[in-house]
């Protein structure tokens, strides 16, 4: 299963026909550059760079940059993760006595450019991020039908804060449904999962294919391709241990995460949908609903209050003046749960999943998730967009931390 069959369950908030169009058929079509949060340049233990990189995966050029520097990759600090196609500009910070080592780096298409001293940067050490987006194969109508989808997505408070597909995979559509396994304990058909899942379109597909018939460790480390770096470690940590959970627990924090992480999102996709194909409001609180707080523009997931008969009024008046937002469920041990119709809608989900937020605190330690909540819509910040004959349409606009631009251009787009 592919993005697109993937993200078909979930519903479009506009009603307006899209413009269709292609992103990313070059990096420099998706230009990404972040806005840190000011405290990252307060210290002098770390050396802050600025990381441009082109056609890379955040993760991958983290560990370049470390194995050329003769540094540990757990010394490097970054606040998140960035698109691999596009070309993108984000902090990192390593330990101030290897600025020099970093400086030396030479990386193809990467570009490294010492900043200032600073302190560690944590996931999340970031306010949002600007984009400039170059949609292309549209006509000279993208404009109108554009300038309509906005309008109607402005009346109805926003567009839709899904997860976007980079948060699941283009191709290999499964990462939540290891989540769903872990959570459940069954670890080895975890394994089995994300070892094995192949669509045939990919390079070391065949040997995932053989895995995923056979089960047999010593062919898979045999065949798998060296690139597949991941697999091959957990193979190894298996091999070594003979514990499938040993062997999920080898993997970087960082990406042992990503599958909680994956399976929280789909249920939060699961959930933004559902209000919008039953008709329950997302620019408007219900008795029960959770709403966070709003400054600037910018959600803050953690000041969150509950909407009751007696406030109600006053929340939707703060709504409509961009000071607070409803919120949908990361679901997790600790998660602040909704009460009346939208807390109904909560437990359906779980219930159909068969998933308690228990199981979110039996993960071994490092994988558990207390969970938190979300905001349903977000508005963009200086969104302008024009049609530029020849290439397309040109999107700009600012987004808050872990707000994705797919999401946005979706509904402009109808694409997926």
């Amino acid at each position: 299963m592919d993005y697109r069959e993937f993200f078909s369950r979930f519903k479009y908030l506009s009603k307006s026909p899209g413009t269709g169009g292609r992103i990313k058929a070059f990096p420099e079509d998706f230009v990404v550059i972040e806005e840190p949060l000011p405290q990252i340049f307060e210290g002098k233990r770390y050396a802050i760079f600025l990381l441009k990189k082109r056609n890379w995966d955040t993760m991958a050029v983290i560990r370049e940059i470390a194995k050329r520097a003769r540094i540990s990759q757990g010394e490097m600090g970054f606040a998140g993760t960035k698109d691999k196609r596009a070309v993108t500009y984000q902090y990192i910070s390593v330990p101030a006595q290897a600025k020099e080592k970093v400086e030396n780096v030479k990386i193809r298409d990467v570009e490294l450019r010492f900043v200032s001293y600073g302190r560690f940067i944590k996931l999340g050490h970031l306010l949002g991020n600007r984009f400039r987006i170059i949609v292309r194969d549209t006509d000279e109508k993208a404009f109108e039908k554009t300038k309509g989808i906005i309008h109607e997505l402005r009346e109805k408070g926003g567009f839709p804060n899904y997860f976007g597909y980079q948060r699941f995979g283009e191709r290999r559509v499964a990462n939540h449904l290891v989540g769903k396994l872990l959570l459940r304990g069954e670890f080895d058909k975890a394994a089995r999962l994300f070892l094995g899942e192949a669509d045939g379109t990919m390079d070391g597909d065949e040997a995932r294919g053989h895995f995923s018939e056979t089960g047999d460790v010593e062919l898979a480390l045999r065949e798998f391709p060296g690139f597949l770096r991941y697999e091959r470690a957990m193979l190894h940590a298996y091999k070594r241990t003979g514990s499938w959970k040993r062997a999920f627990l080898a993997l970087p924090m960082p990406i042992l995460r990503i599958f909680i992480h994956s399976y929280q999102s789909y249920l939060f996709n699961i959930y933004l949908s559902r209000r919008i194909e039953e008709g329950l409001p997302l620019s408007e609180a219900l008795v029960g609903d959770i709403v966070v707080q709003v400054k600037g523009g910018i959600p803050y997931r953690d000041r969150t209050y509950r909407v009751t008969e007696t406030n109600v009024g006053f929340v939707n008046e703060r709504i409509r003046k961009s000071q607070a937002m409803v919120s949908g469920p990361l679901f997790g041990f600790a998660m602040r749960r909704a009460k009346g119709l939208p807390g109904r809608l909560e437990e359906e989900i779980l219930e159909g999943e068969e998933i308690s937020l228990e199981a979110f605190k039996r993960l071994p330690k490092p994988m558990a998730e207390p969970g938190g909540r979300r905001e349903l819509l977000i508005k963009p910040i200086g969104l302008t967009y024009g049609y530029i004959p020849g290439t397309g349409m040109c999107f700009r606009f600012f987004l808050p931390k872990g707000v994705y631009a797919t999401s946005l251009l979706r509904e402009v787009m109808k694409d997926h």
